[in-house]
């Protein structure tokens, strides 16, 4: 069964408020359509991160009209689409209430999280309570790029270096600061799913080791009771469409093949097929390839209760 962790779909009200968003990220016929072609099973649906709670007034409308709207889609596909809920992080005593809304009323199994909101990431303490309510229910949260202002925006604004390297980037400092506010440690059973490989984490995996012993020996940098790999192995990444053997090796040499999910990035990327052909064509089992494309994810989403 393939599965696919990383896809989009928006409505209405959210496209025609937000600057970069087309009627195509509305079509769901069409993306149902896509998964037929390419055999997948099922997707989940997550917020991509978009401007339109400017023209809205909130994150909080946004979070309402995201949610009722997917619900119908859920509701309409039981079988076909998996519903990641938006919270409203602009009122944090309003969050675990959405969430559970969410959860018990309108059929989601999983959250959708930015990487960072006007800077703030999710090392933030208003943020434990939904890690505390996902742990308990045993719910991934997928963690998207945050869009809007991402890491290093207000050194550069390009239409290519943003998306490129600051969305990637901001996702690379969301883990780190989960990793040094000790929550991959004490949340170790949440589980996190960043897209994009996690940013450029896999990369930095000796980088991390080798420095923090080395800042360690000078006691310059706070105790983390362990090598930082051993936390950053407890997050879980999608592939977002990626074609690229180096970033599925890096990928599985820090976290193994368990803890990596196929995703599209659909509509933002449409060959579908050639990214699910990257993992077929990767030197693995195919019990290890199946778990990739769905089996890893299914796991997961059975254990929701």
């Amino acid at each position: 069964m393939i599965i696919d962790s990383h896809s989009h779909w928006l409505p209405d009200e959210i496209i025609s408020n937000a600057h970069f968003f087309h009627k195509g990220w509305g079509d769901i016929e069409a993306q149902a359509r896509i998964m037929d072609e390419a055999g997948i099973s099922k997707a989940v649906l997550t917020y991509p991160t978009s401007d339109a709670h400017l023209k809205l007034g909130s994150l909080k409308e946004v979070a309402r009209i995201y949610n009722d709207n997917v619900s119908k889609i859920i509701k309409r596909y039981p079988k076909r689409f998996i519903g990641a809920a938006v919270l409203p992080v602009d009122e944090p005593e309003n969050m675990l209430n959405e969430l559970k809304r969410a959860l018990d009323e309108l059929g989601f199994k999983a959250i959708s999280l930015a990487s960072s909101y006007s800077g703030k990431y999710l090392d933030d303490a208003a943020f434990l309570p939904i890690y505390r309510e996902a742990e308990r229910r045993n719910i991934p949260i997928f963690v998207h790029s945050q869009i809007v202002n991402p890491i290093g925006f207000e050194r550069v604004q390009d239409p290519l270096l943003t998306p490129v390297i600051e969305y990637v980037f901001d996702t690379t400092i969301c883990i780190g600061k989960l990793l040094m506010a000790d929550i991959l440690r004490d949340y170790s059973k949440t589980k996190f799913v960043f897209a994009y490989f996690g940013g450029v984490i896999p990369f930095l995996t000796h980088r991390f080791d080798a420095t923090y012993q080395m800042l360690r020996g000078m006691n310059f940098v706070k105790d983390l009771k362990s090598s930082p790999t051993d936390y950053l192995k407890n997050i879980y990444v999608d592939t977002s469409g990626d074609k690229s053997k180096t970033n599925f090796l890096a990928a599985l040499e820090l976290l193994g093949p368990k803890h990596i999910l196929w995703g599209s990035d659909w509509p933002a990327k449409k060959d579908v097929v050639s990214s699910i052909q990257a993992v077929q064509n990767l030197e693995l089992s195919e019990e290890v390839k199946e778990g990739i494309l769905g089996g890893n994810l299914e796991k997961m989403l059975i254990s929701y209760y």
